[in-house]
């Protein structure tokens, strides 16, 4: 985006032409006449961009307004270089915005801090593999009015202009059947977590229908409407009785679209997790925000709903035993907007002659078929996952589950979000590529890859398969998994953990 420091000036009226030469003779017209031109124009760039840039010890950040764009946009470097922040719709009073900035930019620790607050979340890992009672396990699913949640479920076919999205919503929100893939497999909407959550909590066999025998409250919401909600808990004895502590909201999209500074209803996103009175509740999304330790990542939903242990054995098998012709693959899209992204760059590396990398182009509709996803990832030894439009993608567990070895460029895409279904020994299942080794040509990846052995390759394989794939994928509503944990079951038994540590 092009930025102009300069205004268009508008046409003097006569009234002012007149009144120019006695201007010209006042004592301010003088001084200014003195001053060079060129010292003139440095005083002005100097005044704009201290208002617009924040310098601390380890960050920098810079925000840039344009007359086209309604949010301030803002760039960071340091610690978390390339990590972007957006800022809230600009008002008539700048200093209100520049004050919002120096807030966020104050939140962001450094990474030990963020590891520091992984080794809590990993503390509160249960360790019980199944419930086999639920004495003190009650868990009471709040039956919110219909506009918090179902209201917004009936409005599937009008949500976005010429698109329906009711077919995301069958199979209590799977989606349509994946013939092609086998049994289990649907086609399920990237952010259809809240829905497919709320199913299994309605059917968990600890599930209480009397607030005073429960321990977690889970709070089905998945609207816009977040005051109104909190205000409405608020009155609930529950909800007061720990201030929250055991309440769980479990959210289908990134913090960031949770974490606005205001509720400009012209803009993506609200502040529902900004609002003082949720802080102390647990919030389990696909994506987290690092530094706030009540922030939990749990997986995206794949396209894998197994039934049966058998169902999750048949796959683990199939994909164990896949012949694996590629040596790296990228499903994605390039950010020609982003200078700063790698994507291009892996793009550029993976389409070489004689790479054996395989690129499918997601910007051309090529992804919008799971199963060219599915196979693709499956002929592919190692699987590209670079930052999007946000650190974290679907594309990580689609690859997990298909049996691919992952190559991460950012912690934030998974090390940092995701302690309770991925190990903290990030090197049994991913290879780590630093991002400005890419973006400095400094790496070529392809052949980075060729490098790792093959009896290292086939290690990870099977741990991902064996290990860690049960438990990144969702059962359906009417899971009989006995052998296996799936992520809803890790995910609920850790919150149970959790509260029972409450003080």
């Amino acid at each position: 985006m092009a930025i102009s420091m300069t205004k268009k000036k508008s046409k003097p009226s006569k009234k002012l032409e007149t009144k120019h030469h006695q201007f010209s003779d006042t004592l301010l017209f003088k001084i200014l006449n003195r001053i060079p031109l060129a010292i003139f124009l440095l005083i002005l760039i100097f005044l704009w961009s201290s208002s617009t840039t924040i310098i601390s010890g380890k960050f920098v950040h810079v925000c840039v307004s344009s007359r086209k764009l309604n949010n301030l946009y803002c760039l960071s470097a340091g610690t978390q270089p390339n990590f972007e922040i957006p800022i809230p719709a600009l008002n008539n009073n700048i200093s209100t915005g520049i004050k919002e900035v120096v807030d966020i930019v104050q939140e962001v620790p450094d990474p030990i801090v963020v590891e520091q607050q992984l080794q809590v979340q990993r503390s509160w890992i249960s360790n019980k593999d199944h419930v086999t009672s639920c004495d003190g396990k009650g868990i009471y699913v709040y039956d919110l009015p219909s506009k918090f949640n179902k209201d917004l479920v009936g409005q599937c076919g009008d949500m976005i202009p010429w698109t329906n999205f009711c077919k995301y919503f069958n199979n209590e929100a799977m989606g349509e059947p994946l013939v092609k893939l086998g049994k289990g497999w649907y086609h399920t909407h990237q952010y259809a977590l809240e829905l497919i959550f709320h199913t299994r909590a309605l059917k968990h066999p600890c599930r209480v229908y009397n607030e005073n025998k429960a321990k977690l409250f889970y709070v089905p919401f998945y609207d816009t409407l977040g005051l109104e909600l909190v205000k409405w808990l608020e009155n609930k004895e529950s909800w007061q009785k720990n201030s929250g502590k055991d309440h769980v909201f479990v959210l289908g999209k990134i913090s960031w679209d949770f974490r606005r500074k205001n509720d400009d209803v012209s803009s993506w996103g609200t502040r529902f997790l900004e609002l003082d009175q949720l802080q102390k509740s647990i919030k389990s999304l696909i994506e987290r925000q690092p530094w706030h330790v009540n922030d939990i990542g749990i997986p995206h939903p794949t396209y894998f709903h197994p039934h049966l242990d058998d169902d999750i054995i048949t796959w683990q098998l199939k994909i164990i035993r896949s012949n694996r012709t590629s040596l790296v693959s990228f499903a994605g899209a390039a950010r020609p907007d982003a200078p700063q992204n790698i994507r291009s760059i892996l793009i550029n590396q993976c389409n070489n002659p004689g790479t054996n990398c395989r690129f499918l182009n997601c910007s051309s509709g090529g992804c919008d078929q799971p199963e060219s996803v599915i196979e693709l990832f499956m002929d592919s030894e190692f699987c590209l996952q670079p930052p999007g439009d946000s650190p974290t993608r679907k594309s990580v567990f689609d690859s997990l589950v298909s049996g691919c070895i992952l190559v991460l460029f950012d912690p934030f895409t998974a090390y940092y979000q995701y302690p309770w279904h991925l190990p903290e020994d990030h090197s049994k299942y991913s290879v780590f590529i630093e991002q400005e080794e890419v973006r400095k040509m400094k790496v070529n990846i392809i052949e980075k890859l060729k490098k790792v052995p093959l009896r290292e390759r086939e290690d990870m394989r099977r741990y991902i398969v064996y290990e860690l794939l049960p438990g990144l994928v969702y059962g359906d509503s009417n899971s009989q998994l006995e052998k296996f944990q799936d992520a809803f079951s890790i995910t609920i038994n850790n919150l149970l953990a959790r509260v029972n540590k409450i003080e």
